[in-house]
Parts: structure tokens; sequence; C-alpha cells
């Protein structure tokens, strides 16, 4: 069967053997270069050798040179290569830290680390002795705005050149490749470079309007920090937005004795603080192979009982999930054609869309009923709207005809009371019930 775990089990061996044939093609390679081997085919170095006759790129013959030299000095890593504990990308970090002599203590800081977290290792082992801590502006020009930039990032800056100057001299190529870009992808991530274990040197490309509200800001804290630098203006910043933030979630640090009675659509402070700190502020969906997802961007609450099944707001039956995770665990308990009117994927009609159908264990007492009988009453009609039954034994999704009143949120038939059905992802109830009532009329 082609189960996600069986593919998983093919990736996973592929992947193996993929360690292994590089492994051994580094042994194969350290030992070609102890002989000089290249020398007898006319090259220069290994380097030449990699680029020039077996055909691979400039960074990749400059990591395998790398990673074969390191090899002969420490034999140790070819293991750790083998079996996946140690990346390839960060050989070229490691070869600068590691000697026969602390093997044992520095290789396993190495293991599982990208290039960027080695580097990171590299600056704690081999701190800079002068690290700068000199704030620098420099005026940036692309070549495609230059005729029509207007005035200079900087009020200082010299005249903007002539085009035929604006080109960068050939010892720069990744200035030059970058300078032929377009204005649309000039927009490279930020890059920080790790100086000591404590100290990073950020290279951040920002606007006319950053550098105008950055000496505004200083200006502002210079009675409480006077002369401040540019990172204590920004961390000021930052900690403002991070206890704004945690603020909203009710992470506060004196809370209420006696929390305020809250809106039924909306999570109280008190369970929401509960919720986040024991939560950690992580997605908990969990994972096939094991543990959560643990992701912490765009981290919502996710009731665990959906709130139109009448899941009660409740830290038990609350947990925290990221967006992907929240809107997926929602499609597998009402369906894609109902959670598309809601989160913008797929048609926005609602005379299109079904009652959702829920799946999973509790699915089988809870899906929607298009045509029968509800709980002992008559006939239902076909569905124009949905609700959900309380009252008697369990609760089960409806479909009801003809409008509610405008000003109705819930109908009444027989002896069971029938409230709008609602996702808890992406949509509030009172959201929802407003919508509700827009479609109708």
């Amino acid at each position: 069967m082609n189960t996600a775990r069986d593919l998983s089990s093919q990736l996973a061996e592929m992947l193996r053997r993929e360690h292994g044939a590089m492994s051994d093609f580094l042994v194969a390679l350290a030992d070609f270069d102890r002989q000089r081997r290249w020398v007898e085919l006319g090259y220069r170095s290994l380097f030449e050798y990699l680029h020039r006759e077996l055909g691979v790129t400039k960074g990749a013959a400059h990591y395998r040179k790398v990673a074969a030299e390191l090899i002969q000095r420490v034999p140790a890593i070819v293991e750790p290569l083998r079996d996946g504990r140690l990346c390839f990308t960060s050989i070229v970090e490691l070869a600068k830290v590691l000697t026969p002599e602390n093997q044992d203590e520095v290789l396993p800081r190495f293991f599982h680390r990208s290039k960027r977290e080695a580097m990171v290792e590299v600056a704690a082992l081999r701190p800079a002795e002068a690290p700068p801590t000199r704030a620098v502006v420099t005026a940036l020009r692309l070549p495609a705005e230059s005729a029509e930039a207007g005035p200079s990032l900087l009020p200082n800056a010299a005249p903007t050149p002539a085009p035929s100057e604006l080109v960068p001299p050939a010892v720069q190529p990744v200035e030059l490749a970058r300078a032929n870009l377009s204005p649309q992808s000039q927009q490279t991530r930020d890059t920080s470079l790790p100086l000591t274990a404590d100290l990073s040197r950020l290279h951040v490309t920002v606007s006319r309007r950053f550098l105008a509200k950055l000496e505004a800001a200083r200006a502002a804290l210079s009675h409480v920090h006077p002369r401040a630098s540019p990172e204590q203006v920004l961390e000021a910043g930052l900690d403002l937005v991070l206890a704004q933030r945690a603020k909203r979630k009710g992470l506060v640090a004196k809370p209420r004795a006696t929390p305020r009675p809250a809106n039924p659509d909306h999570v109280p402070a008190h369970v929401l603080r509960e919720v986040w700190s024991r939560d950690d502020g992580k997605c908990q969906h969990s994972l096939a192979s094991g543990g959560v997802c643990g992701s912490k961007e765009r981290v919502e609450v996710h009731h665990v009982v959906a709130r139109a099944l009448g899941g009660p707001t409740t830290v038990e039956n609350l947990s925290l999930r990221c967006r992907f995770h929240n809107d997926l665990e929602a499609r597998r308990e009402f369906g894609d054609g109902w959670m598309d009117r809601f989160t913008h994927r797929g048609p926005r009609d609602p005379r299109n869309e079904q009652p959702p159908t829920l799946a999973g264990p509790r699915g089988a007492q809870r899906n929607a009923v298009v045509c029968g009988r509800g709980a002992g009453d008559g006939p239902v009609a076909a569905p124009t709207d949905t609700a959900l039954v309380t009252g008697g034994t369990g609760s089960l999704s409806l479909a009801l005809s003809g409008p509610l009143k405008p000003a109705s949120t819930s109908a009444t038939i027989g002896t069971n009371q029938y409230v709008p059905c609602f996702p808890s992802v992406g949509v509030s109830p009172a959201r929802y019930r407003e919508r509700f009532r827009r479609e109708r009329h």
C-alpha cells in the first residue's frame, strides 16, 4: 500500500543511501587528494579537478575540497556524516575549529546544526577579538531606479553617479550579480553574522522612512537613554511590541483576582493565559511520528471539541494550533466545502455549498441530516441552512429550511432548539451569525 507512512519509509531509506554515498565519495576523494592523483591528470589543485574534471560548481567543489581535507586530519567525522548527524553544509564552519585534540569536545556541538547554527558555534568557540560596534548606514542605489530615485536615502550622501558608474568593479561578483536584479528580486533576506557568543552583526535594508522614524525614536528616548545606539532604540521598541502581544494573550504580571465576565464568543483572559502558558505558545498538533508541531508562528486557539458541536471554552477543551493545523483539523471535522466559505479557499457562493459532514470517531453520530426526521419531529425539507440540535440525547447537525428571523440566532422545532453552526477556525460566532443573516436576506 502507498500510504503516507510507506512513502515516508521509502524516503528515509533513500536518504540513508544518499548519506552513505556522499560519505563514501568524500572518503575516496580524501584518499585521492592524499596521493595527489589530480597532479597526474594535469590539474593544479583538487578544487580545479573537481570543478573542471567532474563538472561541479565552484561552491560545491569548495565544500567537497574542505570536507576531503578535514577527513584527512580528523577521520572521526566520517561516521556522523554517514548517519546524518553532521550536515554537509556545516563542514566549512567545522573545519575552522576542529582539531584531532579537541574532536571529542567540539564535534558533538555541530551535530544536527545548519550552516547558520554552525556559524554561531564557531563564534562561541573562536570569538572575534575586536567585534565592530559602529552602526553604518550605506545608501543603496539600483540601476533600474537610479534615474528616478530622486534624493538619496541619506541627507549627506554623494550625488547619484552616472549610469556608467553604477556597475561595481569586477572584484565584487556578488554585488555585481545583485545589481543586475530587478527591484522586485532585490528583496533579499536580512543576514546576521555571529561575532561572539553574545554579539552578532545585523545587515538589513531599510527605507528612508525607517531612518526618519529611528531618529525620531532616538530623540523621544533622549531623556531616559541619552545618546542611545540603534540597538538600544530598536530593543526598546521590541520590548513594547512584545509586551503588547503578551497582554493580548492575558500574559500580564498582575492578573485580575476576579475575572471579568467575558463575551461568550471570546476566550476569557484567564483561560487564554493558562492555555498559552501550558502550551508554551507552541502548536500542539500531534505528529504521526510522535511529538507535536511546535511552531510559534501564527498560533491560534483551537477548540478540541468544536464550538459548533457544543464544545466549551475551557482550559481543558482549548489547545494551541498554528494557522495551518487549525485549519487542517477544522477541515477534517467539517469538510473542505464548508470551510472554504470562511477561509477564502474556493467558491464563495453559499448556494453551491453543502452542510458540513463530520469525519472521525464522532462524525458517525453527528453527520448532517439532509432529509428525514429530526428527534421525533416531522419531515425536514431539503437543506438551505445548517444548525446544531441541542437537547435530547447527544447532538446532531441538521439542515433547516426557511430563513431565521433577523434578530434571532436560534430556532425551535418541536422540543429541540436549533442554533447556527460555525467552525472554530477563521471566524468568530458573532461574525458567522452576521454572515448567516446577510446571506439569507
